[in-house]
């Protein structure tokens, strides 16, 4: 099920989004969660089955939206964590456009073709 981030779920989105190749300097990594807590067109999601186990960031626009973060708990890897959440993404925007940034891109085109 798909959630919105909230400040108690730091650690969690912290962790999740260091798994992005572009996230790995601790800066960088709180740089990018103060963006999503302070800039009203960023929104991130935590994926949560009995767990926290995604991490979906976007940024909205008038027509799209933006798939800047995406990142699956390694050990839920390949089981479609990250389709669904793409998928839930279009259920709740679903008059916007899904497009990615340079870091999402092969992801969401393995999803368009499944």
């Amino acid at each position: 099920m798909l959630i919105k981030y909230k400040k108690s779920y730091e650690k969690f989105a912290m962790g999740l989004l260091s798994f992005m190749p572009n996230e790995k300097e601790i800066k960088v990594l709180r740089n990018t969660m103060k963006n999503y807590e302070t800039d009203e067109n960023l929104q991130l999601f935590l994926w949560k089955d009995e767990e926290i186990i995604g991490l979906i960031g976007i940024e909205v626009s008038p027509n799209h939206i933006e798939i800047q973060h995406i990142s699956v708990n390694p050990s839920f890897r390949k089981q479609g964590i990250g389709k669904a959440m793409v998928r839930a993404l279009k259920e709740q925007y679903p008059d916007n456009d899904i497009k990615a940034n340079e870091y999402t891109e092969s992801f969401l085109d393995k999803c368009e073709e499944a």
